[in-house]
């Protein structure tokens, strides 16, 4: 109606619209319009960059693995990405996207090894690393028409001419740039320190990487709780043992230490001619294997502290400073005994510790979590299977009190799916606990949206924030540009920051 008219076909101001259209065709035809007229082009070339770059937005994209297709997490995400760019466009900004590939790391080897039917660091050094490197250089671009097609037919705007990737020699040149700022600064270091590693890629993890994909889920694992004999002294009424529990038995061979809390209350229960010490709120979790015994005393931890006891298994007995009781101020009475096993070389809190008591990080499991030769009677075990052969040596030994079975949620390796395990390995660092609190005062001035994420989930990850892991044993990625004297009479470690650098330096 018009004017309580009825309008004449030559008075519409509109041609008649199907009313059954054909998205798909619709959708087609634009995404070809904008190709004949280069519109995302133009989009950007008419925009000036003004002075110093004033005008620019300048958005960085997370790239994607090249080696598989995309599925519905990347369209998702990428949906994201393209609205923010084109409302700053709309805005009168010049905003230059250029498509990125990420061609390095796990995924690329991991998808290597599975076509060239090779497994692990030795299989691939028999193979050739020179030869693995190049399968990956070109598996890594496989799908790389399949991701510009999809993308394209999203109706993002993105610049695939001009894009670029990890593997490119430029970018692996600004990632050593950026090292050699972060070793210039005091921010980066090598250390050997306590780490998720993963055994099956053989290559230890950051902290951020077990939390990736929801990488935590249950598993089951045998818990034990054991004696150690403290050795003898004057006032104790029979040999004391400490009843103690872990969820990882496979850790007993190389324990070193045991962590008591030093404001926690501990009975003393004697049955015979022995008394066991537990904590005095662990002591009804024990009801069942403690009945014949009659509570002869209590102490506090901290009278605990310092006393030593015989070693478990004979691996390490000669360590210095070893097998005596630590304060730890970890140590609870939620779950176990209220006394914690002590193995620095798979412990974080375990070796922070033992370190601070001078009794050495010692680590008997090999890259592929296999027992070395220095606990002989379990070598050549991968660490999880040796359990079943621990838990019957010290049944067999009168030092087990019992055994259960355990669920709780454990990380796995987010490739692999495979259960990881905390292992000392050498590896270099970013220093970010320097930083940390400039971090969180400048979340303060981010407008995050939903606004609770800045206060919430990314702002307590800020607080906690810890030193990040950034090297991996693995042989298809950028190089860590460091060069490190091997003549003991001239220490020297040098890192650079360029090829025009290490050409000055080395002549290639």
């Amino acid at each position: 109606m018009y004017y309580g008219r009825i309008m004449s076909e030559e008075l519409k101001p509109y041609p008649d619209v199907n009313p059954q259209p054909n998205f798909p065709e619709l959708e087609a035809r634009i995404l070809d319009l904008w190709n004949q007229s280069k519109t995302f082009e133009k989009s950007v070339e008419r925009r000036s960059s003004g002075k110093k770059g004033s005008n620019e937005f300048v958005f960085y994209d997370g790239p994607p693995f090249a080696n598989g297709l995309p599925h519905h997490g990347h369209l998702l995400t990428g949906f994201v990405k393209d609205i923010v760019p084109r409302y700053r466009t709309m805005q009168g900004r010049r905003v230059e996207r250029r498509f990125g590939w990420d061609c390095h790391g796990l995924p690329a080897e991991m998808e290597a090894e599975k076509e060239l039917k090779i497994s692990g660091r030795q299989q691939i050094q028999e193979f050739g690393i020179e030869k693995f490197n190049e399968y990956c250089r070109k598996s890594v671009l496989r799908y790389t028409n399949e991701w510009e097609a999809y993308v394209t037919r999203q109706a993002r705007w993105v610049d695939f001419k001009n894009d670029y990737k990890t593997m490119d020699l430029p970018y692996m040149e600004s990632v050593m740039w950026a090292f050699k700022q972060l070793w210039d600064k005091g921010l980066v270091y090598e250390g050997h320190r306590v780490m998720p590693y993963s055994w099956a890629c053989e290559t230890p993890l950051s902290n951020f990487e077990i939390r990736l994909d929801n990488a935590y889920r249950p598993r089951q694992d045998p818990a034990v709780t054991v004696l150690f004999t403290l050795e003898k002294q004057p006032q104790d009424p029979a040999p004391l043992k400490l009843m103690i529990w872990t969820t990882t038995p496979w850790t007993l061979p190389s324990n070193l230490g045991a962590a008591v809390g030093q404001d926690i209350d501990y009975a003393v229960l004697q049955e015979g001619d022995s008394a066991y010490v537990i904590a005095e709120a662990a002591v009804e979790k024990y009801k069942p294997q403690l009945k014949e015994a009659k509570k002869i005393g209590s102490m506090k931890g901290s009278q605990l502290v310092g006393r030593r006891y015989r070693p478990l298994f004979p691996y390490f007995k000669d360590t210095p400073n070893a097998f005596q009781v630590l304060a730890g101020d970890f140590v609870n009475t939620e779950e176990g005994t209220g006394i914690v096993h002590m193995a620095p070389g798979f412990g974080e809190d375990d070796q922070k510790l033992c370190e601070s008591h001078g009794i050495p990080t010692i680590c008997p499991v090999d890259d592929q979590g296999k027992f070395t030769s220095e606990v002989k009677e379990y070598q050549g075990l991968q660490v999880f299977d040796a359990n079943k052969e621990i838990i019957k040596d010290l049944k067999s030994r009168g030092v087990l009190v019992r055994h259960d079975s355990y669920e709780h949620n454990y990380p796995h390796c987010w490739r692999t799916d495979t259960p990881i395990i905390y292992k000392a390995v050498s590896s270099w660092y970013v220093s970010v606990t320097k930083f940390k609190d400039r971090m969180v005062e400048l979340n303060k001035q981010i407008n995050w949206i939903p606004a609770h994420v800045r206060d919430g989930q990314f702002g307590r990850w800020l607080e906690n924030a810890r030193d990040w892991s950034i090297s991996r044993s693995r042989f298809w990625g950028a190089p860590i540009p460091v060069w490190k004297s091997d003549d003991p009479r001239y220490p020297r470690v040098d890192a650079y920051g360029s090829l025009d650098e290490l050409e000055r330096d080395f002549g290639v």
